[in-house]
């Protein structure tokens, strides 16, 4: 929601992310990850993005503008919970590429110990040469 809202305040005062960047003193990739909801601004940076989209903070955080500016801790309050629910989509995204990762080490494995078994492997003791594949086959 923050993103949504911050990336339509800036479309809206005909602004692109680097010159919203240069304004608020970061690199336009930062802009990209608040507007894509990868991280989020600190409470003193979301002031900031405030006033150089010419809105208050109430109005990026979601709520309706208002004619007073947001109190400080209420906007700590908003920053923390989106924050909390970043961290939980966070951890839920790394358990999925957990799982993802043991999955394809696991088919890797089966796949090389296949490979290894169904090779012919043959010994030579002496004169007698014992092919492993034959025996295997007459068993």
């Amino acid at each position: 929601m923050l993103g949504d809202n911050i990336r339509s305040c800036r479309v809206s005062c005909g602004m692109t992310q680097e010159e919203l960047a240069a304004r608020v003193h970061v690199v336009r990739q930062t802009v990209s990850k608040w507007e894509k909801g990868l991280s989020v601004p600190d409470a003193e940076m979301l002031c900031r993005i405030a006033e150089s989209l010419y809105t208050d903070v109430g109005q990026l955080l979601g709520g309706e503008q208002t004619e007073q500016t947001e109190n400080r801790d209420s906007v700590a309050v908003q920053l923390s919970r989106i924050n909390e629910q970043l961290a939980a989509k966070n951890r839920r995204t790394r358990k999925i590429w957990i799982a993802v990762g043991a999955a394809a080490a696991a088919i890797f494995v089966l796949l090389l110990f296949y490979v290894v078994m169904s090779r012919t492997y043959t010994v030579d003791r002496g004169e007698a040469v014992i092919n492993y594949s034959e025996v295997r086959e007459a068993e």
